[in-house]
């Protein structure tokens, strides 16, 4: 057997595909709260925090591009490891303290999610038929929901007693996602051969991406729900610290929204009554009022609080359904490409949100990032009523009278 092949001895199932989601968001989970208290630390000021991460969204979005690129010259197998690796210098980095060590430290980990998150994308676009998507998307909701609900929380409460402690931990669950995926032998997936042409430019397939109305949408949806969920976990917790409501309330109500992820089949089912863009429209408007009315409470900070919990409800809502558009929408011939352009919503977002927040902080508070925040959630409804009214409904027998 040639050794660029590796033999697999059985079709991943879409529980491999949820486990291993859930064992990197236990990477994640740990660590999403207390990063943006370790930036606040090192840099000073939520403007300083701001320009660190809008620099760093900047680098990992370049290198989420080219991660297909590179795929065509490393095995897929190996990049994802080299992802995980990652994490680990992320975590050592973070240990330092210094402005620059923990730039450094937010870069690598942006760099590491940007690499596990195209191969695992192209991974179960291999492996999971079209129709079984949303059942796929719903279970990683749920195997992912303990880590995201537990995990704020503890890091910030954990970083409170030890510094090292959250990112000992996170290294641990690192470790055991690496274990994991070498133990379900997926290879470089459906195409275990290497590749025998010439390593495609990155940019390429851009004009594919660009000439396919419903994957921009499906994008765009993915960029906004990003933003929305930066806003939450990084500038909500800075607003509590400049209100006098301490450093956990942040985390405390991250893990209590993600909670909510234990629901993700119920919401399923529940957006599938009606068609995919009646769910979607309805979630971005209902998240972008409350975003909105969060900003106008600021005055009474528990309300705003409050107010931003509410509206992760429908953020929520949205990781189950809102990547739906695109993935039903990709050609098979595309996958890895198209995984990459997917995946690029992270880092697009992690550009949008500080640069947003630094442009707001030029000329307003903090609460005032809520209000551009709910404003782009408008924009993702106006999109979506271009979507098909049938999208995600049942498609009515060919074979039958």
């Amino acid at each position: 057997m040639p050794t660029d092949q590796i033999p697999l001895p059985r079709t991943p199932a879409i529980w491999h595909f949820a486990a291993l989601n859930g064992l990197e968001s236990c990477v994640r989970g740990a660590l999403i709260s207390v990063m943006p208290l370790v930036v606040h630390d090192a840099m000073g000021s939520t403007v300083g925090s701001s320009k660190a991460y809008f620099i760093v969204g900047l680098i990992s979005m370049i290198w989420g591009l080219m991660v297909p690129w590179a795929t065509r010259l490393v095995p897929r197998r190996w990049m994802y490891t080299g992802g995980c690796s990652l994490y680990f210098v992320g975590m050592a980095l973070a240990f330092v303290g210094t402005p620059l060590s923990v730039t450094l430290s937010l870069m690598a980990n942006a760099m590491a999610t940007a690499t596990t998150f195209v191969c695992f994308n192209a991974y179960m676009l291999d492996y999971v038929e079209r129709e079984q998507l949303g059942r796929s998307q719903s279970m990683q909701m749920f195997f992912s929901a303990a880590p995201w609900a537990i995990g704020p929380m503890l890091g910030v409460w954990l970083h409170s007693l030890w510094r090292p402690a959250p990112f000992l931990m996170a290294g641990a669950f690192a470790v055991a996602l690496l274990i994991l995926f070498w133990v379900l032998r997926m290879g470089n997936g459906k195409a275990i051969t290497r590749a025998r042409g010439p390593a495609v430019n990155p940019l390429a397939y851009m004009s594919r991406f660009f000439a396919q109305p419903r994957l921009i949408a499906g994008w765009a949806f993915a960029v906004i729900r990003s933003t929305g969920w930066w806003v939450y976990v990084v500038y909500l917790p800075y607003f509590c610290i400049e209100q006098g409501l301490g450093k956990n309330v942040g985390g405390t109500a991250l893990s209590i929204s993600n909670a909510l992820l234990f629901l993700a089949p119920v919401l399923l089912k529940f957006a599938r009554r009606s068609s995919v863009r009646i769910s979607v429209r309805r979630a971005f408007v209902v998240c972008g009022s409350l975003f909105v009315l969060a900003s106008l409470v600021a005055p009474w900070p528990w309300m705003t609080v409050f107010a931003l919990m509410t509206a992760s409800t429908m953020l929520v809502t949205l990781d189950v359904i809102g990547g739906l558009p695109f993935l039903m929408s990709v050609k098979p011939s595309e996958r890895t490409e198209m995984s990459a352009i997917y995946s690029s919503f992270r880092d697009v977002s992690s550009v949008v949100t500080p640069g947003m927040a630094w442009a707001v902080l030029a000329v307003a508070p903090t609460a005032a990032i809520f209000t551009a925040s709910g404003a782009l959630m408008g924009v993702a409804y106006l999109i979506g009523g271009k979507l098909h009214p049938r999208l995600g409904t049942p498609r009515p027998s060919r074979g039958g009278s």
